[in-house]
């Protein structure tokens, strides 16, 4: 019997420093949930999102809390087990019920159990869950184990917890506390289901082989037989210890396939545990039967990093993915299947869920399954070292073993991964100096990880870290394995993603703001520029707006107006990505995957985000979804001169013909060619194009576009700032329609990245596509979905909402 223990919980501050209004004072309490979402609903605290109140909570970081409730039970019977169950508790806790301490917990990453036999009694009882300082805690451990470099100022790397909880370069610093799983009470008289791992494979003639691997935990001993059904087909089998193994074989599986290449069927698994032939407990799982390697075989060039499902080799087109809110609790599973969809939307395949967050919860990997999302699962180590020594390593083993097994059946995970950044960190980054002999992790990330792999979940591939060269090659080298390109962002113009030819890009971004909405819900600096306080407090990357000037130059002028720079600089992150996405998939196959830096925020912030904490599309997410696109053409440089690439994701062949035209902004055409075209499936192909096409008469205004079946490319010969555009190309028209607006635009000349800036009009406005480039005399129809009946349509045509490149390039 399962009782979930989530109701009248109090919380009250009980250590550090205790601001005067919180001193004896108990508020209810959320379980699952944190210390901060409960002083929020109190009304003690402000929300810490909002402009400068993230740095006004800092004091929360060395309170200690502690959690309480009474709940009525009975004693254990006779024979009888009982355990108090923790799913997951952030971070240093002590537990105790009725006044005896049960135990202690240090993992945000993993589960407890706690046997409560001797203390349950019958009628009340008392259960308190006291929460140390997570931060104090991390300082206590780093003195004990010695300093260890990292990329950030708290010792995020001494403590497990999710590392991002203290700060990162898109996130806020709030380290929270609480009760983020669900808690029970869990009794039994015969035995449980401890553990159940199901591998799924799919042998050479298309059966489908799942082997569950049993634990039992026995309370007495009895005749026990696991039933284990996959779909229609059951197999059953005496369990005489406390392990058994029973497999279950489903003659010609249908198969899993990522999104694009196919069906995600899903089979359901149920293990029943009998005792004495009648069921005692039950364990469900959905599975889906697919192969999946990566292949890294030497070649020519050096080494790929290429997915391979079901004997198909796949390129990884996606996102990294971060906690989707700094307060877990507060995200739902309706919320992470639209996150997902949006994914799906753009096109990705895969997620990566990264190493400084969290294993995600079972909701996220569901909606994974469903849509056919491939997930890249990094263990929680991310941008430092890692102490090797006990009490960290035991931790380290707990939460792999609970995760490996909780994920193991999950047809959307294709890679485990050692770490984020870490490998480096030690050779690239100038850090191994300051090691003076101290662990650093490269035995968790080299010899404990890939072991529990290989013994857990030998299904599936591993990989030390991200980025991953073999041998002794610098992690990052761009001819083998993953690689991660910063240099774009910090440093160089984004036209310098050109500089290399990764065989998997495993992050790469550029930054922008968040949607207006997003922003001046969040922000109320009066006046609001890139330089006022409060927007300076959420912008956390190292000289952020700087880079964001420096990158924008180059290609636009740089506004004085906060609007106007705030649409430019989310137009420059949008093309720069863009840019880098086209560059890695013309070289596909030796390229065989782009994972963006990033699709999600946690909070409202300028960030790489393609979706903004709001939940926003910003124009980056357009531009994603475009150069995602399943066939796609593109002006790459090969051999010295432009070429058209056309890109075929399709399992048929892409045939027809492009026709290219090299026109005036007027329209006026000034050289035209037809090219065959015939992309075998998933394959690139490269067309010369004539000199006529690529030499204009005047670069300022004329450009190349090239068309086929749907996809179309236009080449610029000067950046934006350069160009003789008209500032106001186009005329529009709005007309209601079922679910929102349909707003028309006729092109009056040359317009390039076309935009509506919906949500500036209604908070719920959302556009079905955005970034649109169109000749002069071409049309085309947005429409836009809300909820809101507006007073005025026609302000959804609005110069600063229906915004263009013309208009960034010429500023009002």
């Amino acid at each position: 019997m399962r009782e979930t223990l989530h109701g009248g919980w109090r919380l009250r501050a009980v250590g550090g420093p205790v601001p005067a209004f919180l001193v004896g004072r108990q508020v209810p309490a959320v379980v699952p949930g944190s210390t901060h979402l409960d002083l929020m609903a109190a009304d003690l605290i402000p929300d810490p999102y909002l402009d400068r109140n993230e740095a006004a909570l800092t004091w929360m970081h060395r309170v200690d809390w502690q959690y309480a409730t009474v709940f009525q039970a009975q004693a254990p019977r006779l024979d009888e087990r009982v355990e108090l169950v923790f799913d997951g508790i952030d971070t240093i806790a002590t537990v105790e019920l009725n006044g005896d301490v049960l135990g202690h917990t240090a993992n945000m990453h993993r589960g407890y159990r706690f046997d409560v036999s001797e203390s349950l009694r019958d009628g009340a009882n008392d259960l308190t869950v006291t929460l140390s300082s997570a931060l104090a805690h991390a300082e206590q451990m780093e003195a004990q184990l010695g300093w260890r470099q990292r990329a950030y100022p708290h010792p995020y790397n001494a403590i497990r917890k999710m590392a991002c909880s203290f700060g990162w370069d898109w996130g806020p610093d709030l380290q929270t506390a609480g009760i983020w799983k669900p808690v029970r009470l869990e009794r039994w008289d015969t035995a449980r289901l401890a553990q159940v791992r199901p591998l799924v494979t799919v042998d050479a003639g298309g059966t489908g082989r799942v082997d569950v691997h049993l634990e039992l935990d026995r309370a007495t001993d009895r005749d026990y037989t696991a039933v284990v059904a996959v779909g229609d087909r059951e197999e059953r089998v005496a369990v005489t210890g406390d392990i058994a193994h029973v497999t279950v074989l489903v003659p010609d599986a249908r198969l899993w396939w990522p999104v694009g290449y196919g069906e995600q069927p899903l089979y359901e698994l149920t293990i029943t545990l009998l005792a004495d032939g009648e069921p005692v407990d039950v364990a469900r799982r959905r599975v889906g039967f697919r192969t999946v390697t990566v292949d890294t075989e030497p070649d020519e060039t050096g080494a790929p990093f290429t997915f391979v499902v079901n004997g198909k080799r796949v390129f990884a087109k996606g996102a990294n993915w971060i906690p989707d809110d700094h307060f877990l609790t507060r995200i739902t599973p309706e919320r992470l299947q639209r996150r997902i969809d949006q994914a799906v939307d753009a096109n990705m395949n895969m997620l990566r869920v990264w190493g400084g967050g969290i294993y995600e919860t079972d909701d996220f990997y569901d909606a994974c399954d469903e849509r056919g999302v491939m997930v890249w699962q990094d263990f929680p180590f991310a941008c430092a070292f890692y102490a090797e020594e006990e009490p960290l390593r035991g931790e380290v083993e707990a939460e792999a073993r609970e995760n490996i097994t909780r994920l193991v059946a999950r047809p959307s995970l294709v890679l485990w991964n050692g770490n984020n950044e870490n490998l480096p960190a030690y050779t690239d980054w100038g850090w191994q100096e300051s090691l003076q002999g101290r662990s650093w992790g490269l035995g968790y990330y080299t010899e404990l990880l890939p072991k529990l792999v290989d013994e857990l979940d030998p299904t599936r591939p591993y990989a030390p870290g991200s980025p991953y060269s073999p041998g002794d090659l610098p992690p990052n080298d761009a001819h083998y394995g993953t690689r991660h390109e910063w240099d774009v962002w910090n440093a160089l113009d984004y036209s310098h993603y050109r500089d290399h030819i990764p065989r998997f890009c495993a992050e790469f971004g550029f930054q922008g703001p968040p949607t207006w909405a997003t922003l001046t819900r969040s922000i109320h600096d009066q006046p609001l520029t890139p330089t006022s306080p409060a927007f300076l407090l959420h912008q956390k990357a190292d000289d952020g707006n700087g880079k964001l000037h420096r990158g924008l130059q180059p290609h636009l002028p740089v506004p004085d107006d906060f609007e106007q720079w705030h649409w430019a600089t989310q137009l420059n992150q949008a093309r720069a990505v863009a840019f880098g996405i086209e560059h890695f998939r013309s070289w596909s196959p030796r390229t065989a995957g782009a994972l963006v830096w990033q699709l999600n925020d946690c909070w409202p912030v300028t960030s790489w985000s393609a979706v903004d904490s709001d939940e926003r599309p910003k124009p980056l997410y357009y531009a994603i979804k475009h150069a995602f696109a399943p066939r796609l053409l593109t002006v790459q440089p090969r051999q010295g001169r432009p070429t058209l690439v056309a890109i075929n994701d399709h399992d048929q062949p892409w045939t027809g013909t492009v026709r290219a035209t090299r026109q005036t902004f007027d329209g006026d055409p000034l050289a035209t060619a037809e090219l065959p075209l015939s992309v075998p499936p998933r394959s690139t192909a490269l067309l010369d194009l004539a000199d006529d096409l690529l030499k204009p008469a005047d670069p300022k205004s004329e450009v190349l576009i090239a068309t086929a079946s749907g996809a179309d490319v236009h080449h610029l010969f000067a950046e934006d700032r350069d160009l003789g555009y008209d500032p106001a190309p186009f005329v529009a028209t709005v007309t209601p329609a079922a679910g929102g607006y349909r707003i028309d635009v006729q092109a009056t000349s040359y317009v390039r990245d076309l935009a509506l800036l919906a949500d500036k009009i209604a908070p719920d406005a959302v556009v079905d596509d955005m970034l649109v480039s169109l000749a002069a005399g071409q049309s085309h129809c947005f429409f836009v979905r809300t909820t809101a009946s507006l007073h005025s349509p026609s302000t959804l045509v609005r110069l600063d909402v229906l915004r263009c490149a013309n208009m960034a390039a010429a500023p009002r």
